[in-house]
């Protein structure tokens, strides 16, 4: 028994040294560099005035609101309809290996290539917008509404509910299932309506999966690159964006602040997965 409990960890060693070494090593030094110690620029001290920089700076305020709008609505969206969608295919009966491939048709698709894709639709340059001009429902491309580079985020949001949505319906399908198959039958047996086994027994049982479902699409959203730097607005920029542009910028005392910003990034994802334990910690006591 302890060969084999001392096979488990000797197993483990490479995987956790990986992990030790490029993640937590790279979190240790990224909480060092925004406490302002960087010898390589000649700052030898540590300091917590790089943080009262970022947080009382007007930048970061907008541009932490525009970062929740994006991951809030998108994992909003997405977690509804992934949920009913789920639903709807446990209603038709449909076969697992359909709803493997929803799942993971989407996923096999490149975020940047689904963003050009978006782009060629629905830009102000785009397909859509010259079939509405040629259609004379349009006077030109400007009366188009701009999906991409603007505030509203809607090309962003529409990007990562596109990719969510498979994700979150194949996580709360295989959950629903398995209750559907044991509890909802009964209960059908019952004399209980459909929407009433939804509403009772199949939502509230699915629930910390949804939310676990829902608590990754979110930290996924709100840590995301890519996306925003490409087809973001000029201003406000996400976090993640504000800090790559901190960390490559000329200035070499920028280094700091984009590292401030990455460890609030990952205070929030950690915040996050606590609610997402609370939450599930009390939906299983509730309903056992």
């Amino acid at each position: 028994m302890k060969n084999a409990w001392f096979k488990a960890y000797l197993y483990l060693i490479p995987a956790l040294t990986v992990i030790l070494v490029f993640f937590l090593g790279g979190f240790v030094l990224a909480i060092i560099q925004s406490l302002g110690y960087f010898p390589l620029i000649g700052q030898n001290e540590f300091t917590f005035k790089y943080y009262t920089q970022v947080l009382t700076s007007r930048e970061f305020l907008n541009s932490l609101s525009f970062t929740f709008y994006i991951a809030f609505v998108s994992t909003i969206i997405s977690t509804v309809m992934g949920t009913f969608l789920a639903y709807y295919f446990l209603k038709l009966a449909v076969k697992e290996s359909l709803v493997r491939f929803f799942y993971k048709l989407p996923i096999a698709i490149p975020h940047l290539v689904t963003a050009l894709m978006l782009v060629f639709l629905l830009g102000q340059g785009g397909i859509l917008s010259r079939l509405l001009i040629k259609l004379g429902l349009i006077s030109g491309t400007a009366s188009f509404p701009a999906f991409f580079y603007s505030k509203n985020a809607l090309g962003i949001i529409l990007i990562y509910i596109w990719k969510e949505i498979p994700f979150i319906t194949f996580m709360v399908y295989l959950v629903m299932r398995n209750i559907h198959s044991r509890l909802g039958e009964a209960a059908t047996t019952l004399n209980a309506s459909s929407s009433q086994v939804f509403r009772y027994i199949t939502l509230p049982l699915s629930m910390p999966s949804i939310i676990s479902a829902s608590a990754i699409v979110f930290a996924f959203s709100f840590g995301a690159f890519e996306v925003p730097y490409l087809l973001g607005a000029t201003y406000p920029k996400t976090l993640s964006v504000w800090a790559y542009l901190n960390y490559i910028s000329a200035d070499w005392g920028a280094r700091p602040l984009s590292m401030v910003i990455n460890i609030i990034i990952s205070l929030v994802c950690a915040l996050l997965i606590l609610v997402y334990y609370l939450a599930s910690k009390k939906y299983l006591r509730r309903w056992g």
